[in-house]
């Protein structure tokens, strides 16, 4: 598996994840917390199964070849 989600999106994906797990704790109390999962775990693995099916790399973004 290689990455393909730059940096900054993974960081995005934990932080916005997280924000949705929490929902288990704070606000409505349903099972729509456990999408938040999903997010955080391919930011912390930093590869997108979606992403690589459609050919997609975030990951080279800004550099210069």
């Amino acid at each position: 598996m290689t990455k393909n989600i730059h940096p900054i999106e993974r960081a995005a994906r934990v932080i916005i994840g997280l924000g949705l797990c929490s929902m288990a704790f704070i606000g409505p109390q349903n099972l729509w917390f456990l999408l938040g999962l999903v997010p955080v775990a391919t930011g912390l693995v930093g590869w997108c199964p979606p992403y690589h099916l459609l050919g997609i790399n975030t990951c080279k973004l800004g550099k210069k070849s």
